[in-house]
């Protein structure tokens, strides 16, 4: 049959078995998917070492423990991030939900991560890890807030709105301080006038001297 249609100068369509195969990243983030799974706030997404999520809405971080049960943030990642277990060799890792998160599970077989993709998810642990490595914690927790604010931050009169509900524990996991100290650090710089509380959420001050800090 196949033959008898190319004799009439008709080629079928053959689906690829692999239809995500060669994708990039932007490509891949507006392929249609209806497979979406949902996980609550704090709730783990489940992580295979042969799969990778693609995050649709919300925010995750992606965590590891140390024997003594000390947690350790690797990342905080949000809509349109690839995290997985394939692109790291710690162990445990784990992805937990900060907010309501939507996320697409990816077979490897599938979908390879193109360089870009890699680049990306290395610069982004790489600037965590230049926060924590900083002696001073006041300099540590400072600019942690910064790498919030540039990637959840929204300007308004005040500042810029850290637009994500963290607690003092994330805020000590991912920049190495304890929580006590996070807290007596939070309530110091509001004194300073350098940040503003508003509910949960905290506003970084336009006039701090590390408004510009960059990591």
């Amino acid at each position: 049959m196949l033959n008898q249609l190319k004799s009439f100068g008709v080629v079928p369509h053959v689906a690829s078995a692999k239809p995500l195969e060669g994708l990039s990243l932007e490509q891949l983030q507006r392929w249609p998917m209806a497979d979406v799974s949902a996980c609550g706030r704090r709730g783990y997404l489940p992580d295979r070492p042969d799969r990778l999520w693609l995050l649709k809405s919300g925010v995750a971080r992606t965590i590891t423990y140390q024997e003594d049960g000390t947690a350790i943030a690797l990342g905080l990642w949000s809509a349109g991030d690839i995290v997985g277990q394939a692109l790291s060799d710690v162990d445990p890792y784990l992805i937990e939900a900060l907010t309501e998160v939507e996320a697409v599970s990816i077979a490897l077989s599938d979908w390879q991560p193109p360089v870009d993709v890699i680049t990306s998810y290395l610069k982004h642990t790489e600037a965590l890890m230049v926060v924590r490595t900083h002696r001073r914690a006041e300099t540590a927790l400072l600019g942690l807030l910064q790498w919030l604010a540039n990637r959840f931050g929204l300007q308004i009169d005040r500042g810029c709105l850290i637009d994500l509900k963290i607690t003092h524990q994330d805020l000590a996991d991912f920049s190495g301080l304890s929580r006590v100290t996070v807290t007596r650090l939070l309530r110091q710089f509001e004194e300073q006038g350098l940040i503003y509380r508003r509910s949960r959420q905290l506003i970084l001050a336009e006039t701090s001297d590390h408004w510009h800090y960059e990591i």
